[in-house]
């Protein structure tokens, strides 16, 4: 395979581009066909040469038509070894961020605080599996200083092979929560395969940072030699401090404070949404100053981030305040959000809660308690949506269940709501942010 690498790497210096989406074929491109549960690329090779493709990497030996189809074993595996090939050329820091929680907003953060002082490069979107960090690495371009790779996981072992590929030098586990149980076999199983990250940088004299107000992190991370700590006011290594939850209905935005140098104190007003961020936005402080990124650049760079993909969006729609986090959801950051949200003053907020996905058997006892935590929420109404929700859903006046996203839509029509503060909280594949055009209309 070795020979291959070097033939394709060639070419991709030279300026061709890697495409392993067979409908992004262009004249020039090097071609790799993989493989899902419902698609062959190999299928596509014809198609490729067709398109001018300069090269096609295939994995099975019946797709081959030329001297510019190049044969490999498992053509995930040539992507994987490619990619760390490049990432090899590199020696510089790579930060790798997992976690069950928050792992995308801290690294949108980080890479907006760091980039006021580096060149960088990072994960784009959430290209943060098997497939995506390969890519995402070798777009890395030749004058990158500082690389940040997002690494996501449902069940052991992923962690453990993305470091294998990224070789992170630095790396932050953002915490450990109830996230994916499914895949990881309940809370223990998400603690051992989030903190294979630690397990990599123990092995490689990597570095680690820890949030000591996360429970578990510090335990650990007891096999890194090389650890920085921070979020507790008393450590030493830490001097950062959450000074006040900005908490109102138009402006419910996160403020912090943090020392720059050894007297200046400087405060930070960001556009996030919950003092749930307000582990994301310290890392990024922790991160920038280790990294000596400038404490007034530091704070320029968080409040000028505006949170994006349904993640902790504040939206005005009328004279009513959306919090949009339907990117994803979890028993941790459902029960995170709520309690934000009860915080939040409103003479009439309304809850809408969409199923929490891939929690196997842990689902219905995991819908359950968070229904049970709603009677502390005061709300003028509760809308849950997704057959998990219904499963477990009371008898109130108060709370009311919808089968899907376009029956509540349908429900809401029909509402007139003004002057409310309305939180959308639910997993990705649920699809909340659609309510949205109802008010929008």
């Amino acid at each position: 395979m070795s020979e291959i690498i070097n033939t394709v790497y060639e070419k991709l210096q030279q300026g061709a581009d890697l495409v392993t989406d067979s409908r992004k074929i262009t004249a020039g491109c090097i071609y790799l066909a993989l493989k899902g549960p419902r698609f062959n690329g190999n299928a596509f090779a014809a198609e490729a040469l067709e398109k001018g493709a300069d090269y096609v990497i295939l994995d099975e030996a019946d797709y081959m038509m030329d001297d510019k189809c190049l044969l490999v074993s498992d053509g995930l595996a040539f992507l994987q070894e490619l990619a760390k090939h490049h990432r090899r050329q590199f020696p510089i820091p790579v930060i790798a961020i997992t976690g069950s929680n928050g792992k995308t907003t801290t690294k949108e953060l980080l890479a907006e605080v760091m980039k006021t002082t580096y060149t960088i490069h990072y994960t784009q979107g959430n290209f943060n599996n098997h497939i995506g960090v390969p890519l995402t690495l070798l777009k890395m371009p030749k004058d990158t200083e500082v690389a940040i790779i997002e690494m996501g996981a449902n069940h052991q072992g992923e962690i453990a092979d993305l470091c294998e590929i990224a070789e992170p030098t630095h790396g932050i586990i953002t915490n450990i929560g109830r996230a994916h149980l499914e895949g990881f076999g309940g809370l223990e199983g998400v603690k051992k395969g989030k903190s294979e990250l630690y397990v990599y940088l123990a092995k490689n004299n990597g570095v680690a940072f820890i949030n000591r107000e996360e429970p578990f992190l510090e335990a650990l991370a007891e096999p890194v030699k090389h650890k920085i700590f921070y979020m507790k006011s008393e450590d030493p290594n830490s001097k950062i401090r959450d000074i006040e939850i900005k908490l109102n209905q138009i402006r419910p935005f996160l403020a912090a404070e943090f020392l720059s140098g050894p007297e200046t104190r400087i405060s930070v007003v960001s556009a996030l949404v919950g003092k749930y961020n307000f582990g994301n936005l310290m890392t990024a402080v922790a991160l920038g100053k280790y990294f000596k990124v400038p404490g007034e650049a530091i704070k320029t760079a968080i409040e000028g981030y505006i949170p994006q993909n349904n993640r902790s969006e504040l939206r005005k729609i009328g004279t009513n305040t959306f919090i949009l986090d339907a990117y994803n959801a979890n028993p941790t950051s459902t029960l995170a959000a709520l309690e934000n949200f009860s915080k939040i003053e409103s003479n009439n907020k309304i809850v809408i809660l969409g199923d929490m996905l891939e929690l196997g058997d842990y689902s219905k006892s995991a819908h359950r308690e968070i229904i049970d935590r709603l009677t502390d929420i005061p709300s003028k109404a509760i809308y849950l949506v997704g057959p998990n929700y219904q499963s477990a859903i009371f008898a109130s006046d108060k709370v009311h269940g919808y089968p899907d996203v376009d029956s509540l839509k349908n429900e809401l029509t029909n509402n007139h709501w003004k002057d409310s503060l309305v939180l959308l909280k639910g997993s990705r594949g649920i699809g909340l942010e659609k309510l949205l055009s109802v008010f929008q209309s």
